[in-house]
C-alpha cells in the first residue's frame, strides 16, 4: 500500500517506536503512585519526554510541557482556560473541529472569522491587522491548514498580538516536527500539537505547552498533594489528572529524537518536494483542480478535487488500487467555507519522511488511468 495521509496519522514510524513503546510496557507502572523501580523508571521518562518537547519547541521550563491524549485534548484546555461566556473570539479562517466544536460549546460568545485567500499570508495580515480590535479577547490560528497545507504568518500574528494585548492559543498540529515553533518568542498562551503526526509518535499522545497555568478539563489523582480535594495549583499536575501514557509517551520521546535528529527543515524539503511533484502531475490532468503553490506558504499536504467525481468514489477507486489518501472535509468545515469548497470537499494527499517519488509517481500514473 502507498500511504498518503499523514497529515491525519504518520502510520510508517522509526522502528525504534515501537521498540520504545513496548520497553515501557514491559519495565514500567504509573509515575508518583510508587516508591519502587518500575514507577521511578517512568516518572524519569515523562520528565525526559517534556524536556525533549521544551527544548524543541523553546519552553523554557519543563514543567509547562503538558502530556495529552491528542491535539483535541490541549486545545480544548486552552479554549475551556482562556473563552468565557460573553467573550468575543477572533479565529484565523482555517481552524479545525477541535477549535470550533468546544467554541461552540460556551454560551454567548462571539465568534470573528477571518476571510482571506488561500496562500496569501500578506492579506491574511491586512484583515488580522484591521480585525483585531480592543473588543478581541481572545485569537486563535492554525499553524498550518490540515486541509490546504497553507502556512499561516504565526510570528507576526503573535507580534501584532503582544502588541495589543490579546492572549493568542496556536493549532500546531499540522506544523509540529516541521516548522519553528517557540512558545517564549511568540508570547502564546498556549501551543497544542497532537504526537501522532509530524512527531512520530504513537496515537494518543500530544503536548500542549503553557506560558502559565491552565483550567483543569479533568480533575482526579496526580500523585502529589493527595490531601486536597482541589487540583493542584502548580503545572504539569494541575492538567494531568488520573494515569499517564506512559507507553505513549515512550514512543513520543523517540519519534522526537526522529525528528531533532533528521531535522525539521530536512523533513519539510522532503515533503514539500513531493507535494511539488504530485501537484504539478495532476496540474496537467483534465478536469482537475488543484490548490497548490510553490514556496514557503505550503507544507507536504495537498487537496485536489476533479470535476463530475464524487470525491469519496475517487478515494474509494484508489484505495482498491493500492492508494490511501483522505476525501471529504476532513474535520475543518470552517476552511473549506473560506476556499469555497464546503460543497464538494477536496481528496487531499498528506506526506511524510517516509514517502518518496516513485511512490507519487505511481499514484500519477493511476489517476491518469482514472480521470
Amino acid at each position: 500500500m502507498i500511504y498518503f495521509d499523514s497529515a491525519a496519522t504518520t502510520l510508517q514510524k522509526p522502528p525504534t517506536v515501537s521498540r520504545a513503546v513496548r520497553c515501557a510496557m514491559a519495565t514500567m507502572a504509573s509515575p508518583g503512585r510508587g516508591d519502587h523501580g518500575p514507577a521511578a523508571r517512568a516518572g524519569k521518562l515523562l520528565l525526559a519526554c517534556r524536556e525533549r518537547a521544551a527544548d524543541l519547541f523553546q519552553v523554557g521550563e519543563p514543567d509547562r510541557v503538558i502530556l495529552t491524549s491528542n491535539a483535541t485534548h490541549g486545545l480544548n484546555i486552552a479554549v475551556k482556560t482562556l473563552v468565557k461566556p460573553g467573550s468575543t473570539v477572533l479565529l484565523s479562517g482555517w481552524e479545525h473541529n477541535a477549535v470550533t466544536r468546544p467554541l461552540q460549546a460556551i454560551p454567548e460568545i462571539r465568534v470573528v472569522t477571518l476571510r482571506t485567500p488561500l496562500f496569501r499570508p500578506d492579506l491574511f495580515l491586512e484583515e488580522l491587522d484591521r480585525q483585531l480590535t480592543e473588543e478581541v479577547d481572545v485569537m486563535i490560528c492554525t499553524q498550518v491548514s490540515n486541509v490546504f497545507g497553507y502556512v499561516l504568518p504565526v510570528e507576526e500574528t503573535a507580534a501584532l498580538c503582544r502588541a495589543r494585548g490579546v492572549p493568542l492559543m496556536v493549532d500546531a498540529s499540522q506544523g509540529a516536527g516541521l516548522l519553528p515553533i517557540r512558545l517564549e518568542d511568540w508570547g502564546a498562551d498556549f501551543v497544542a500539537m497532537p504526537g501522532h503526526k509530524g512527531l512520530y509518535g504513537p496515537q494518543g499522545t500530544g503536548l500542549l505547552l503553557c506560558r502559565e497555568g491552565g483550567e483543569p478539563i479533568l480533575e482526579g489523582g496526580t500523585g502529589s498533594d493527595s490531601r486536597s480535594r482541589s487540583m493542584p495549583e502548580f503545572l504539569p499536575d494541575r492538567l494531568e489528572a488520573g494515569t499517564h501514557n506512559v507507553p505513549g509517551a515512550a514512543g513520543l520521546l523517540v519519534g522526537m529524537d526522529f525528528v531533532r535528529r533528521t531535522g525539521p527543515g530536512r523533513l519539510l524539503r522532503h515533503e514539500t518536494a513531493l507535494k511539488d511533484l504530485a501537484g504539478e502531475g495532476l496540474g496537467k490532468l483534465p478536469g482537475v483542480q488543484v490548490f497548490h503553490t510553490r514556496g514557503p506558504s505550503q507544507t507536504g499536504v495537498l487537496s485536489f478535487r476533479v470535476a463530475h467525481w464524487d470525491a469519496g468514489e475517487l478515494a474509494d477507486r484508489l484505495a482498491r488500487r493500492g492508494i490511501a489518501l483522505r476525501a471529504g472535509l476532513h474535520c475543518a468545515s470552517t476552511a473549506h467555507e473560506t476556499v469555497g469548497t464546503a460543497e464538494s470537499g477536496t481528496l487531499r494527499l498528506s506526506f511524510s519522511a517516509f514517502n518518496t517519488a516513485t511512490e507519487v509517481k505511481r499514484f500519477l500514473d493511476v489517476m491518469k488511468g482514472l480521470v
